[in-house]
């Protein structure tokens, strides 16, 4: 256990959904033995998405953000706004649970295919959960997607888990409903940092949203 791993959200990019601006966060994990990205977020347009209006603030054009120093990378799964910057870590590993890589690369209307597979881009296939550092597990979260997985931080104050879209509103880890979601509920979390949201959920907090 590494009680000196810290987490760090950052914002890079906004969607509209339903009318409403949706934040796109990724998340930095600082640890002893090395820093993990977890999920890359987007880095350009696209014509498939076009209607979502994004407004992006890729990690390569953040000035306090060095990708030199990622050492490895983690893709809770692989939708479009999820692994849009992998590009950006040609070379690195970049772990994913293989039925997710399975799906991104033969369902239709499932992501933005050539985003996954942008060239140099090297994929760690997972079959099931993994210790990634000491203290940091992947873990498998079945939900959102097929081959969906969370990021498990033991810290000195309890886990933290970085849930990418396990679930995507704090509603969703109040009233669990998924495999997935009731899974990271097992877990016992301090903190479980979603995607899409500006804040942590914490457990027994706004339990009315």
């Amino acid at each position: 256990m590494a009680t000196s791993t810290t987490i760090t959200p950052v914002l890079v990019a906004e969607l509209l959904a339903e009318g409403e601006r949706m934040p796109v966060y990724v998340h930095v994990i600082d640890h002893p033995d090395g820093r993990v990205l977890v999920d890359t977020g987007m880095t350009q347009l696209h014509p498939a998405v076009a209607d979502m209006d994004p407004r992006l603030t890729p990690l390569g054009a953040q000035a306090d953000f060095d990708l030199d120093s990622i050492d490895v990378v983690v893709n809770t799964h692989l939708h479009f706004d999820h692994c849009g910057g992998n590009h950006l870590f040609a070379g690195r590993p970049i772990y994913v649970q293989r039925s997710e890589l399975d799906d991104a690369r033969s369902l239709d209307d499932y992501t933005i295919r050539e985003w996954v597979d942008a060239p140099g881009v090297e994929y760690v296939p997972l079959d099931g959960a993994r210790e990634l550092l000491p203290g940091i597990r992947l873990v498998p979260t079945p939900g959102h997607t097929r081959g969906s997985q969370v990021v498990v931080v033991e810290t000195g104050a309890g886990a933290v888990v970085i849930a990418g879209d396990t679930a995507v509103f704090f509603a969703e880890l109040d009233e669990p409903r998924t495999e997935g979601q009731r899974l990271v509920r097992a877990l016992d979390p301090a903190v479980v940092w979603l995607s899409h949201e500006h804040e942590p959920w914490r457990p027994d907090v706004d339990e009315d949203r």
